[in-house]
């Protein structure tokens, strides 16, 4: 009832678990998933990675909407390819808001949830998902400093202003960046940022930088 009375979303169909949301993905082509993290069969992490691996799903977003919000599920569930994460107690507005910025490719993290989340996990080792610097060999200087903006958690317009550009030209590089480096929207890029050791766990926004939560 919420999502339909947006003049501008529409929920196209419903689940029950994990299993029964990675095939209405497949069958419906919805925009935006709102995924659970606990659920029968197959939970909401599993489905998520399901989902963002599969190449004909490409344009899907997800975002986890749960009662557990716990920093090892934020994680979690970026690192499974979700495109953001609320807790349940969230306002109406701000889950409406939030099922647009998905939509258009934005990840759903202030800055203070990146690093916080980035600071606690991505520190440590994780078997299979070591990825090294010369990942990052493919952007330019302009796109390696923009990517470490994005990991620092700052917009668009927060970047344009710190260097001098267009929120649009801005925008063109962030995406360049993400179409260079595989990833499919601005969350992936944030922790291959820190995985590629691009932003170290406890760095901080520059001073002069609006700090927006």
């Amino acid at each position: 009832m919420l999502v339909n009375s947006a003049p501008d979303l529409e929920v196209v169909a419903e689940a029950s678990n994990g299993r029964e949301a990675v095939e209405r993905a497949r069958s419906e082509r919805a925009d935006v998933i709102l995924m659970d993290i606990r659920m029968p069969e197959v939970d909401g992490l599993a489905a998520t990675r399901l989902i963002t691996a599969d190449e004909a799903l490409a344009g899907v977003r997800v975002l986890i909407l749960t009662t557990f919000e716990v920093d090892e599920y934020v994680f979690e569930a970026i690192r499974s390819g979700a495109s953001g994460f609320l807790g349940k107690s969230v306002e109406p507005a701000e889950l409406i808001n939030a099922i647009r910025v998905v939509a258009r490719g934005d990840a759903l993290l202030s800055p203070k949830a990146v690093r916080g989340l980035m600071n606690r996990f991505l520190a440590e080792p994780r078997i299979g998902q070591d990825v090294g610097p010369s990942a990052l060999d493919v952007l330019t200087d302009r796109e390696r400093e923009i990517v470490s903006l994005v990991a620092l958690g700052l917009t668009n317009d927060e970047i344009a202003v710190r260097l001098v550009l267009s929120p649009s030209t801005a925008k063109t590089h962030v995406n360049r960046a993400m179409v260079k480096l595989d990833c499919r929207d601005r969350a992936q890029l944030v922790v291959l940022a820190y995985q590629t050791g691009l932003v170290r766990p406890g760095t901080t926004l520059p001073a002069d930088v609006p700090q927006t939560q």
